[in-house]
């Protein structure tokens, strides 16, 4: 299996867990959920990993280029960036939250084949002459 294949499952678990707890958490009535507006999702009843792990998911759907570069290799480039940053951030909410050593170690792993592929689109990148966004450290 490859790295992305087996980090797809934990993202969609993820994702569906704080899809699950905000259906649980009924609006009040008259007013709907909206599923699609989750930058907008007040996260302040979740528990704290769960507050990082959606925040982590709320950053990359807000880091997704909104526009086209052309370039349809550019364009997968520049969007699989900040889907990896938000593996990273979700695996070091486990880290920093977690107490099972096995998941521990495989958030690492995580954090460390995802910064070594941002590493390698960002160079790529590079040789199409194509500006990557700015680092989660800039």
């Amino acid at each position: 299996m490859t790295k992305l294949a087996s980090l797809i499952p934990g993202l969609a678990l993820v994702l569906a867990a704080g899809l699950a707890w905000a259906d649980s958490h009924e609006p009040a009535e008259g007013q709907m959920m909206d599923h699609g507006a989750m930058g907008q999702m007040d996260m302040s009843q979740m528990p704290e990993h769960m507050q990082g792990m959606m925040g982590a998911m709320q950053t990359m759907m807000q880091s997704m280029p909104m526009e086209s570069s052309g370039d349809p290799d550019a364009d997968f480039l520049l969007m699989m960036i900040p889907h990896h940053q938000s593996a990273i951030d979700v695996a070091r909410t486990e880290l920093e939250h977690g107490d099972d050593e096995e998941t521990r170690a495989m958030a690492q792993a995580i954090i460390d084949a995802q910064e070594q592929e941002i590493a390698e689109m960002r160079a790529m990148l590079e040789r199409m002459g194509v500006d990557a966004p700015a680092a989660a450290s800039e």
